[in-house]
């Protein structure tokens, strides 16, 4: 399945390399909601919120409104968690708040599964060197995504993982990295970071992997 993704940084639709370089910036979201709203799910960012630089909160509601959205971006409270899916999320995408410490916070996501429910859970394993990045991609653990998924497994809906070396860069994402992470979990795992073709989409579907898709979508190389 392909998942378009709606990145937003002030208060604009944006793309950004390796989280950090904005190379596309549009000013008009309606467009994207338009083009997306045919697909059963839309994954929406809000950067600043992810980054502690600002919040996109207004503009998340009104997208959560008009498209079947996963929500992510700063949210690491139960609070954030339910104001999201109060906005209209299906789905609430978590990484930073599952590690305190260095350690994985469990409890939290033991918490959240109960309250919510664990089918609006999605958990982010964005890895730097293969490791697992928080806050923005700015701060680096020393947990690996497949210790991330054995230890919180039961408590979501599925796994993100993104490539954070190859997001946004068109260089087409490494397949040998998400094999051990699909064999790991029989949840719904979704993979980013470089897609640039609808084969990769493919290559990844046969391996029974979602695609979240942005750079080329923006590019005009995946038509939708």
């Amino acid at each position: 399945m392909l998942i378009p993704s709606i990145d937003l940084m002030g208060g604009k639709v944006v793309q950004l390399v390796q989280g950090r370089r904005k190379t596309l910036e549009f000013d008009d979201f309606h467009e994207w909601v338009n083009r997306f709203s045919k697909y059963p799910l839309v994954q929406l960012i809000d950067l600043d919120a992810a980054m502690g630089t600002g919040s996109n909160s207004a503009i998340v509601k009104q997208i959560a409104g008009m498209l079947p959205c996963q929500v992510g971006g700063g949210i690491r409270s139960q609070e954030a968690v339910q104001t999201a899916l109060d906005a209209g999320a299906r789905r609430v995408i978590l990484g930073s708040s599952l590690i305190a410490d260095g350690h994985l916070n469990s409890r939290l996501a033991e918490k959240l599964a109960s309250t919510v429910g664990a089918n609006r859970l999605l958990f982010a394993l964005d890895a730097v060197g293969g490791r697992v990045s928080t806050h923005g991609w700015r701060k680096v653990t020393e947990i690996t995504p497949l210790r991330m998924i054995q230890a919180l497994d039961s408590w979501c809906d599925g796994f993100l993982y993104t490539h954070v070396e190859t997001e946004g860069t068109l260089q087409g994402f490494p397949l040998d990295v998400i094999r051990p992470l699909r064999e790991a979990t029989e949840r719904q795992l979704i993979a980013a970071g470089g897609i640039r073709s609808r084969q990769e989409i493919d290559d990844l579907h046969a391996l029974r992997v979602d695609a979240v898709v942005g750079m080329a979508i923006y590019r005009g190389l995946i038509p939708v």
